[in-house]
């Protein structure tokens, strides 16, 4: 995608799955939310209404909201789809972290596998499921491509994050999980499984990116939960798997060959409604469309001003 605008103090542009992002003089940026949506790490071709709003939205409730636990790079949000912050030098890991037994791993598990990125999973659990105690599955992130799983042993061994770093990682991803976990519960949700990305200032290690988003992390209703488990129903999600699950449907999991299925208006307005849904069932705010003004590069660079 093209750069759509130029900012005062802009010296670099990267175009992400769903972000356009803008690097700034003295270590800051600027992160554009896209309505442009990424499933299987392939972009569809379709937008999605008002998506790009409501991540952005969401992220920066949820690094004021756990700001206390780990230093985050959000220093404001100006617009509805907008963030402001510090520019960091990211690790190239996710800390994805499970507390159930679902989408990615629950595939891996059904095809037989019990050791997941280094984890041993016990026998009998079925899809969704409550795990003992909550796991830590890294991926590699990839600059193009797909995501792959690791272990901690690799990661450490290939000299990706240092041993003193990963811990460090480690403590932050288990203590954010458990308070999305809290936080979730209080709305009546279930936080399935999240991902967090963290990065370096200064020798200081940050969060950064989004966090408890529908894009990151998955949700189940709680209420009916136990319910649903038991009679082996599918759980009510609200969470970008049931996009996942559609394309699945149609054939495509973003494997080589594989076309990927036109989504009608319909689709893309149901698929915005969930978002909508989430993000008001979890702030407990109404949402309130943001339409880009015709001048928006001007004021943004009198934000930046």
């Amino acid at each position: 995608m093209e750069n759509s605008y130029t900012l005062s103090g802009q010296i670099g542009f990267y175009s992400g799955k769903v972000r356009d992002v803008y690097y700034l003089e003295n270590q800051k940026m600027v992160g554009i939310a896209s309505n442009r949506i990424s499933a299987f790490d392939v972009i569809l071709p379709k937008p999605i209404p008002y998506k790009g709003q409501v991540l952005n939205q969401l992220a920066a409730y949820f690094l004021k909201e756990t700001a206390s636990i780990v230093p985050n790079w959000l220093i404001n949000s100006p617009f509805p789809n907008v963030s402001y912050g510090y520019l960091c030098e990211p690790f190239k890991v996710e800390m994805v972290i499970r507390g159930y037994l679902a989408g990615h791993a629950a595939r891996e598990y059904a095809a037989g596998k019990r050791m997941i990125c280094g984890v041993a999973l016990p026998d009998g659990l079925k899809e969704n499921d409550k795990l003992p105690q909550p796991i830590i599955t890294p991926t590699t992130k990839a600059s193009e491509g797909h995501d792959e799983d690791i272990t901690k042993a690799d990661i450490i061994k290939n000299g990706i994050v240092t041993e003193s770093d990963y811990e460090v990682l480690e403590k932050y991803t288990y203590a954010l999980y458990k308070k999305g976990v809290e936080m979730a519960n209080e709305k009546g949700l279930i936080l399935v499984d999240t991902k967090y990305e963290f990065g370096k200032l200064n020798n200081q290690i940050m969060l950064i990116d989004e966090v408890h988003t529908p894009d990151s992390s998955r949700y189940f209703y709680a209420e009916g939960y136990q319910k649903r488990q038991q009679e082996g129903k599918q759980q009510e999600q609200l969470s970008k798997e049931f996009v996942r699950q559609w394309l699945i449907a149609n054939g495509f999991q973003g494997k080589e060959g594989q076309q990927i299925p036109e989504m009608n208006d319909e689709k893309a307005c149901e698929i915005s409604n969930r978002y909508i849904q989430l993000f008001e069932k979890i702030t407990g705010k109404v949402f309130e469309p943001f339409i880009i003004p015709n001048d928006f590069e001007n004021e943004l660079n009198v934000f930046l001003k």
